[in-house]
């Protein structure tokens, strides 16, 4: 059973909220983050890449960075930039993109759930990214991220979230730079409440789909509070961490891609040879997308490849096996080019599929020299890799739309 409770959130003031909100801290980087925020005092870029308000020479590890998003958000509560909401409250947060919309509930979620297998992972994380929203975390005594969480899509839980969206008036309604409208409802009523707390709780399972290291940094606090405090209960603010969970079926995933250094020491040539050993290879026109699973974009100096997977590398005993993804990590990543771990290999980098092929011919025209352009990955397959109990290859999957940070703070006691 899935264990949910609603908190009391730190939240943008109404006429700050559209200034406030911003993407993932993950999905930029630090130039990125810095161009955004430039103009933007209220962008809450200056808590979650605190970074961007000190000196370039500091890394942004460094305790100095987590020491100035401590002092960021607390500015932001003195000035009631952020407003505490005095009594416990569920959201549904609602984002509509391209007419397309994902909506969900914002609610706490249990620590000891992720610990006990309720909640099912699909990825590893990367130990210096865990570490980095371990210190955020623990410098500004709060949740300040949200995990996106789901589940396979319940009637009941469907009805209650209906109901506020089409007859109830919601606490935020505006659009981003991006063209997604966001609009988020509170749910206060203690009957409503109990109702999504019960319904959850006939739910077997719920599944990290995005925010594997803000879900780690969330245990490794609990843990070390519960070492502090041995006679806990258990209903400590710091055994819960803040999660949107939408069904399965509200959900898009994108593909997520891979541009690598260097051909491992082989010409192109070569290295083509290579791959036409184990798979079909054909030049094809710019623009290329691979229209299904087995099939995959390859840009090559200046050239568009598609890769395609034989059908005895797409059946399998368990469905990781057969994902476009890892047979492309086994046999090309690994197998040729030398990338045994993704997660750490400085060789390999990563590129969302909201940035389109585009942005793959740019780095290997710039300082790389081999792009991968993916399939998506099915929200159904990485729900039976976590079933499994398997774990994907890095960096798999790419939800859009991305939950805005800034909307939903959690503070720990």
């Amino acid at each position: 059973m899935a264990n949910i409770k609603p908190f009391r959130a730190v939240r943008p003031a109404n006429e700050y909220v559209k200034m406030v909100a911003e993407l993932p801290y993950d999905v930029m980087n630090r130039e990125e983050a810095k161009k955004i925020a430039k103009d933007n005092k209220y962008s809450y870029l200056h808590i979650d890449r605190a970074e961007i308000d000190l000196d370039d020479n500091i890394n942004e590890h460094d305790e100095q960075v987590y020491l100035k998003a401590k002092e960021n958000l607390d500015k932001f509560i003195q000035n009631n930039v952020f407003v505490k909401d005095q009594q416990d409250a569920i959201y549904i947060y609602r984002e509509i993109v391209n007419d397309r919309s994902q909506t969900g509930i914002v609610a706490c979620v249990a620590v000891d759930d992720n610990i006990n297998g309720v909640v099912k992972k699909h990825e590893y994380t990367k130990p210096d990214k865990e570490l980095d929203r371990t210190n955020h975390i623990k410098y500004c005594n709060a949740n300040t991220g949200t995990v996106l969480l789901t589940y396979k899509n319940q009637e009941e839980i469907e009805k209650i979230i209906d109901y506020y969206v089409y007859f109830m008036t919601p606490i935020y309604d505006f659009k981003t730079e991006d063209d997604v409208i966001h609009t988020i409802w509170k749910v206060e009523k203690e009957r409503d409440i109990t109702d999504l707390i019960n319904e959850f709780a006939k739910i077997d399972n719920l599944y990290i789909a995005d925010g594997h290291h803000r879900c780690a940094a969330a245990e490794n606090i609990a843990l070390e509070e519960r070492r502090k405090n041995p006679n806990y209960t258990g209903e400590e603010e710091f055994n819960y961490y803040t999660a949107m969970i939408a069904p399965d079926n509200n959900l898009k995933v994108m593909d997520y891609n891979r541009v690598v250094k260097d051909l491992n020491g082989f010409t192109e040539e070569e290295f083509l040879n290579k791959v036409k050993e184990k798979f079909i290879v054909r030049e094809v026109k710019k623009n290329y997308k691979p229209a299904q699973k087995g099939k995959v974009g390859m840009y090559l100096n200046n050239k568009w490849y598609e890769i395609e997977f034989g059908k005895e590398y797409l059946e399998g005993e368990y469905v990781v096996e057969t994902l476009d993804i890892s047979i492309l990590q086994n046999h090309i990543l690994d197998e040729i080019l030398g990338i045994k771990n993704p997660r750490v290999d400085k060789r390999i980098d990563f590129i969302g599929g909201i940035r389109g092929a585009e942005e793959i011919e740019r780095r290997v025209d710039d300082d790389m020299q081999v792009g991968f352009l993916m399939h998506p990955t099915h929200i159904e397959e990485l729900i039976s890799v976590a079933d499994d109990n398997k774990i994907m290859p890095a960096k798999s999957t790419w939800f859009e739309p991305k939950v805005r940070c800034g909307l939903f703070l959690h503070e720990l006691n």
